[in-house]
């Protein structure tokens, strides 16, 4: 059968439905009961109870009304779930998000978030149905470390107003002004609004130690709520800075749309779906981890897509799948997508249910959640390793350095950078070049009449044969290394054999300086052979010139060296 066939092909590669099935028609196929139906509703209503404090908190800290971050829990945790990739996978508001959604609404107000996540959702979907998913995994580990940290430090910054209760007429948004404000209102701290905010930390935090499958974010901020329902104390509510909430998701409509706005947003589009794309997949990947199951990662970023084109259009903001709460689903047993389901219906009855009663919730408590929340986002194993190592601090430390005084898109894009600038020198100071004595042929041995009798590099019986050693990655970071080595040569070999048997892969630049090693050769008094190169090496070179009669191709060095006009023998010295 010619291996470029249809059905060849399509044995190797997926199919579009076997890439794009939604997670829950799989589940389903594979038998859905009240089994598993308890399961996920168990899980499911674990998660609501996680997840209802939290989007409100982060809704908040990303500078919308509460409520909102309720509506992006609902309708993105839905569709997310229902379509996505993954089995487990619970989409929602992200703290990671804060400090983008944050800037997004003060330079374009809530109709600019709105049409930003719109945009967001569609270009996930093109990036998913374009099978861009397996790339996101190229962005260094440091950059995810660093600019996660340098997220937390903003967030943790953005909570002090209210851990403080401090009074401030306007808080910047950059974070060193921030900060300058903060310390000129510190004769404003509230002492009630520090001790609640002090007490829903230690509930969290002694629950999750003493009784961890107790929800302790859920059970901190209902007793701070009850202590100042019944107490009439000084702090800020929900319901004294924003006013009743909705009960209801709002009708489906579009946002504000204009060329003129859809070009002032697309900055903060483009990146809503980067870190929206990196943290969905990190957090299947985990899912994956702790399960032994494997997502679908370009299902899963068009599900990210669906799922925020439909917040935007509930006046929710960006989705994306969320690791905290990904993780809780799996440990509380869920079967299937369907767990993810049921929390946004579950999120849903209490939205509707007890939106009132929310008002009274104080936001030192909210600010106590997040500052865990920023406390768990700093890797902090992680950044004492790659601390360790000079490369990676510098691409950490920059991310998190211009994550945190700049902004994230910056931290993001030059981390990349940096990132990729140490990978390719470390790539191009693996690639090495020895000159070589070939091992002897039956028939070299032959010659001498003694087959037993190894080579002896003091005996140069043919000065004429030189052969090179390529070992690594050929790419244009090693291309100048390799042409230096090889421009060395001062006396001209007539044979010079070039053993590409290492070499895994060459670029354009690498197959042009085997060609200008190719051009300086004596036309007629000597000969380039390579060895050992592979099919897919070999079509580059030749697209380079590098084909007979300018270069012959053998299988070994051995071939090489027998094959040719100079008669077979061994080489000079290794070149230290």
């Amino acid at each position: 059968m010619n291996p470029e066939s249809p059905a060849r092909r399509s044995a190797a590669e997926p199919s579009f439905l076997e890439l794009y099935t939604p997670k829950l028609a799989t589940v389903l196929r594979e038998g859905y009961g009240w089994r598993q139906l308890r399961q996920d509703a168990t899980a499911g209503l674990t998660v609501a109870i996680v997840a209802l404090p939290l989007s409100m908190a982060i809704a908040i800290a990303s500078g919308t009304s509460p409520d909102r971050g309720l509506f992006t829990a609902i309708i993105g945790g839905f569709l997310v779930s229902a379509f996505g990739g993954s089995r487990f996978q619970i989409g929602g508001p992200a703290g990671a998000f804060i400090v983008l959604v944050a800037a997004t609404v003060q330079q374009h107000g809530i109709e600019g978030l709105l049409l930003a996540t719109l945009m967001s959702g569609l270009f996930l979907l093109v990036v998913g149905f374009l099978r861009l998913g397996s790339y996101i995994k190229f962005v260094p580990y440091p950059v995810t470390v660093g600019f996660t940290a340098g997220i937390a430090v903003v967030i943790l910054a953005s909570q002090f107003k209210e851990l403080l209760g401090l009074t401030l007429v306007s808080e910047p948004g950059p974070f060193v002004p921030k900060v300058i404000a903060l310390a000129g209102a510190w004769d404003s701290l509230n002492g009630w609004s520090v001790g609640i905010a002090a007490a829903t930390v230690a509930a969290i935090v002694g629950l999750r130690k003493w009784q961890p499958g107790w929800p302790g974010m859920l059970i901190a901020v209902v007793g701070a709520t009850a202590f100042v329902a019944f107490g009439d104390f000084p702090v800020r509510t929900v319901g004294s800075e924003f006013g009743a909430l909705a009960s209801l998701p709002p009708l489906p409509r579009l946002p504000e749309i204009s060329i003129d706005k859809m070009a002032a947003v697309l900055p903060n589009a483009l990146a809503f779906t980067l870190l929206g794309a990196i943290e969905s997949l990190l957090s299947a990947v985990v899912a994956d981890g702790m399960t032994g199951r494997h997502h679908r990662s370009n299902c899963e970023l068009v599900a990210q897509g669906v799922a925020n084109v439909g917040s935007s259009l509930f006046g929710g903001f960006c989705v994306t799948g969320t690791i905290a709460r990904t993780a809780t689903n799996v440990r509380a047993g869920a079967h299937g997508p369907i767990s993810g389901m049921l929390h946004a219906f579950f999120l849903f009855v209490v939205l509707a249910a007890a939106a009132p009663l929310a008002g009274h919730i104080p936001l030192a408590a909210l600010a106590g959640i997040l500052a865990i929340v920023a406390w768990n986002m700093v890797e902090k194993h992680a950044i004492a390793a790659l601390l360790r190592s000079r490369g990676d601090a510098v691409v950490l430390l920059s991310t998190f350095g211009l994550t945190v005084f700049r902004d994230l898109t910056e931290g993001i894009l030059v981390g990349f950078g940096l990132g990729t600038l140490l990978f390719l020198n470390r790539m191009s100071k693996a690639v090495s070049v020895e000159r070589q004595i070939p091992q002897m042929t039956e028939d070299q041995a032959d010659t001498r009449g003694d087959a037993r009798t190894p080579y002896d590099p003091a005996q140069v019986t043919n000065p004429d044969v030189v052969v090179y050693r390529i070992s690594g990655a050929f790419f244009f970071g090693a291309a100048s290394t390799v042409a230096t080595v090889l421009e060395r040569i001062a006396d001209r070999p007539r044979l010079l054999v070039l053993d590409f048997s290492s070499v895994p892969f060459i670029d354009s630049t690498g197959a042009r300086s085997i060609a200008a090693v190719a051009a300086r050769m004596p036309r007629g008094a000597a000969a380039l052979v390579i060895a050992g190169a592979a099919p897919a090496i070999r079509k580059v070179l030749s697209a380079h010139g590098l084909h007979p009669p300018t270069v012959r191709f053998e299988a070994t060095v051995a071939a090489a060296t027998t094959n040719g006009d100079v008669p077979p023998g061994k080489v000079g010295p290794l070149i230290q």
